[in-house]
């Protein structure tokens, strides 16, 4: 094979696997991801939203109604629930169960209020506090970061 033959294989080899990581990256809604192969390192990133908006959903919409004028950032909101782990959050104990809470729900510090599988794992994620839940923040079955608000509890 001639010095330009190998180029152009490389070329489409890198082509290839740069589509497939990009594809991987809508598939798991992760914002990057870096790969070395044969010598070659492929880094795919996606531009972070500069703003947070829950999906136009019927229950996004509602919860909308519940947000305080002012409050743009459930992150800095004080009953905040954060992931403590990346993984994929779910609202259920298993599928066509029925949900540990709800938008309205009352709950006590030490309840669960959602599971964030991560390698395989089940990890009950507790209510830090007592209180009422504002916002959910999260789809069923959604990936999800470290650090990324969930749900908000006043």
């Amino acid at each position: 094979m001639s010095g330009e033959d190998k180029k152009k294989s490389n070329a489409v080899v890198d082509e290839d696997v740069v589509r497939s990581l990009a594809r991987l990256l809508d598939e798991t809604r992760l914002t990057e991801i870096e790969i070395e192969q044969r010598g070659w390192r492929v880094r795919v990133a996606r531009q972070a939203a500069v703003a947070y908006a829950p999906p136009p959903t019927e229950t996004a919409r509602t919860i909308s109604v519940a947000i305080p004028a002012g409050a743009l950032d459930p992150a800095q909101h004080p009953g905040v629930v954060a992931s403590p782990m990346v993984g994929t959050a779910y609202r259920a104990p298993e599928p066509g169960a029925k949900p540990f809470c709800d938008v309205g729900s009352i709950v006590k510090a030490g309840d669960t209020l959602l599971i964030v599988e991560a390698m395989k794992t089940l990890n009950q994620i507790p209510a830090p506090k007592a209180g009422t839940i504002v916002q959910i923040l999260f789809e069923d079955a959604q990936p999800v970061e470290f650090g990324e608000p969930l749900m908000i509890i006043e």
